[in-house]
């Protein structure tokens, strides 16, 4: 009923020796992308600490920078400076996005079983839900 395969794979004639393409492990793959999200997280939060500074978000801030420097073998993340806060941005909007980031790299910190990593996003989540309830507080007593 179907045709005998008469040739090689192009797949296997392209990729050559399979051993000669670079590879990761899973734990250098899971650093990677715990990495990023932790990034964006610093990022939402400095933005949120040009909108309005708070020692709480400062110290965030750095123990988010820690966490990066040393998923990615020391190097600093680049970090937003205060002058890029003069875009007007919704606080509550970037209180939201925080806490999704957060809550990817909880997940990310929990497969990989990286503690610190996993509480700090923990703890951010909390930070960002309570900000969240505030708002909505405030808002609603208005």
């Amino acid at each position: 009923m179907y045709e005998p395969i008469r040739s090689k794979s192009v797949h296997s004639t392209m990729a050559g020796n399979a051993s000669g393409l670079p590879h990761r492990s899973r734990e250098e793959e899971l650093d990677i992308q715990l990495a990023g999200h932790l990034a964006a997280l610093l990022a939402v939060t400095d933005e949120l600490r040009a909108l309005a500074p708070s020692a709480d978000l400062d110290t965030a801030a750095e123990r988010i920078a820690g966490q990066v420097a040393r998923l990615r073998g020391g190097h600093a993340p680049v970090r937003a400076s205060r002058a890029a806060g003069d875009r007007v941005r919704d606080p509550a909007a970037l209180h939201q996005r925080a806490h999704t980031l957060a809550g990817r790299a909880l997940v990310v910190a929990a497969s990989r079983a990286d503690t610190a990593a996993a509480i700090l996003a923990a703890e951010r989540m909390d930070a960002h839900t309570a900000a969240l309830a505030g708002r909505e507080h405030l808002s609603a007593a208005r």
